[in-house]
């Protein structure tokens, strides 16, 4: 069987409210109460959108403000289905908790840290009657499973609003425990707590990774099935995480972990929107252009197995750390001063031998890991080739191995299951794909692409039924079995189908690789759509860099309408139309010529 999805996913549309009013909750809380016709379907460019839905106890909106002043300028497109992120220089984006929805009021209320700092506290401190607000979202809600006898519910104050959440509506019929730090007793409050709930209540610094760690464990283990949710500063979450994966030993489906915040210096806790940023990559020269060399200890760090170690080994000698790696002791002696820079690992100078530092930490998380040892990684080392490649018309990953990505991606199943999880997002963005005409006459649907699990998903929620065909090699198939909900409905052999779905199928070829796969498409359906990103995702920090690693993959920049219409072309195809799904993505309607 596939795997089981986690999430329900939400049409995502712009929304404006109005303040109706504003109270303090407790002398650390403060509470607006939004409301307005935002909140109801409506109607917008001629399309039809419907009314807020926010089911979730820990969804998530993304508030919109203008750094500015000028909010018009910082808002996005609105799609007819999707969001689209248009560039705008001032625009701030903060996500926030519904810490309830009274859709019969028509209202929505917000909770927002007193003692915070940023432009969301800023903007709910000088909050008054009348004043607007935008947001979009939510895009997806959590689904818990249907069997639990307890849930495990832990947090800072930013978790409040989403603990209350839970506790009032209580999403399922189990025992709820819950574990809130805060920085005083005045932040506590009144929540609906039932017989058989627990409540423990500690006073910590805002982020203060040790507190929370120690409270979790010094929590009793209750019997039967559980579930644990987390949510606080991003980094003191690290050590919980590590506790309930690797030693309470709780599946991935029975646990839900999220950074709300992220501590810098001499700042405190406003939001849940705080962008994370690795302790790795910190410069601490200065200069404009930051060293590679930090990146490339953290690899090797990773790679030898110097991370796990120390962690389940804390205190172990270097001396006995190379000989537990089995690597020389001078290797050791090399990488270990630049580590200990970073905060990968820490020395306590008297003999103790060596710990994990903040860093370290963050690199047990396996997302934050992949950055350094995954396929990312190895992309990013391909570009080391970047100049010659470009001089040889080649793309530098098969310069740098000696086969195209796709060639590798498809004959390993690791690299290859790294980019369908990379293609789980995609679900978010395929409303306008369902909801498009071209589906209303389609009785069989192929797909091929590390999407592909994400198209069943999304046609699934849209109420899609066509029959279903995947056209990969063996290896992918192998991998999609294990992501494509309910595998078993669905013919693994290509063959002659109504319209085919190329999710992502392109962004890992080359353009003669890309000009077969249409042309094999071609032999099985009259009509096909490639669902790919033309254009990098306005709200990403790392927009400037998309085109070099699309290079660096394929020997090609991300692909706009015309190259999408000259590879088509090549192959026997033209353009119908495109569907704007947000985000930079598209979907390109092909028909045969």
């Amino acid at each position: 069987m596939g795997s089981q999805r986690a999430y329900t996913t939400h049409p995502l549309v712009l929304r404006r409210v109005t303040v109706r009013r504003v109270y303090e909750v407790t002398p650390r809380m403060r509470r607006v109460v939004l409301g307005g016709d935002g909140l109801a379907a409506f109607t917008r460019d001629g399309t039809v959108h419907p009314a807020f839905a926010a089911p979730g106890f820990d969804d998530h909106i993304k508030l919109i403000l203008a750094a500015d002043g000028n909010i018009q300028a910082a808002l996005p497109a609105q799609l007819p289905h999707g969001i689209e992120w248009t560039p705008a220089e001032h625009r701030l984006t903060r996500d926030y908790t519904p810490r309830r929805v009274d859709l019969q009021r028509g209202e929505l209320h917000l909770d927002f840290v007193v003692h915070g700092e940023g432009p969301a506290e800023t903007w709910s401190a000088s909050a008054r009657e009348g004043d607007e607000l935008w947001f979009v979202g939510p895009k997806s809600s959590l689904r818990l499973p249907e069997q639990l006898d307890w849930i495990l519910l832990v947090g800072d104050e930013t978790a409040l609003p989403a603990i209350g959440r839970f506790l009032d509506e209580r999403p399922l019929d189990a025992t709820a425990h819950v574990l809130v730090t805060v920085p005083d007793d005045s932040a506590r409050q009144e929540l609906a707590l039932r017989d058989g709930d627990t409540i423990t209540w500690v006073v910590a610094e805002p982020g203060e990774a040790a507190a929370l760690d120690a409270a979790v464990r010094a929590l009793p283990v209750p019997a039967g099935e559980g579930y644990a949710w987390a949510a606080a500063e991003s980094r003191a979450l690290l050590l919980v995480r590590r506790y309930l994966q690797r030693e309470r030993k709780l599946p991935k489906d029975r646990l839900n972990i999220t950074g709300y915040w992220h501590r810098e210096e001499a700042t405190a806790p406003e939001t849940e929107g705080t962008a994370d940023v690795g302790a790795v990559a910190r410069n601490p020269t200065g200069s404009r252009i930051p060293s590679p060399l930090p990146w490339l200890a953290a690899r090797a760090a990773l790679q030898l197995g110097v991370v796990d170690t120390v962690a389940d080994t804390p205190g172990i000698p270097a001396g006995a750390l190379a000989t537990r790696l089995g690597v020389p002791g001078p290797g050791i002696d090399v990488l270990l001063p630049l580590l200990a820079a970073y905060d990968v690992v820490v020395s306590a100078g008297d003999g103790t031998g060596l710990r994990l530092g903040p860093a370290g930490e963050e690199l047990l998380d396996d997302h934050e890991r992949e950055e350094y040892t995954g396929h990312e990684a190895e992309l990013l080392l391909a570009l080391a080739h970047f100049a010659p490649a470009l001089r040889d018309g080649m793309s530098p990953w098969r310069l740098a191995s000696g086969t195209t990505l796709h060639h590798t991606v498809t004959h390993d199943a690791e690299r290859y299951g790294e980019l369908v999880e990379e293609c789980e997002q995609l679900v978010f963005l395929l409303h306008g794909l369902t909801a498009d005409r071209l589906w209303e006459d389609v009785g069989s649907c192929l797909l091929t692409g590390p999407g592909s699990a994400s198209v069943v998903a999304a046609l699934d929620d849209a109420g899609r039924r066509p029959r279903l065909r995947i056209a990969e090699d063996a290896t992918p198939v192998t991998v999609l079995r294990g992501h494509v909900p309910a595998p078993e409905r669905i013919d693994w052999t290509p063959g002659p189908v109504d319209v085919a779905v190329a999710a992502k199928a392109l962004a890992h070829r080359t353009d003669q690789e890309a000009t077969l796969l249409l042309t094999r498409l071609a032999g099985w359906t009259r009509t096909a759509v490639l669902v790919e990103a033309s254009r990098p995702d306005g709200l990403s920090p790392y927009a400037a860099e998309s085109a070099l690693h699309a290079y660096g993959a394929t020997g090609s920049p991300l692909r706009d309408a015309a190259a999408i219409a000259a590879v088509a072309k090549r192959s026997g195809w033209d353009v119908d139309r495109t569907i704007a799904l947000g985000w930079g993505a598209e979907a390109t309607v092909l028909r045969r010529t």
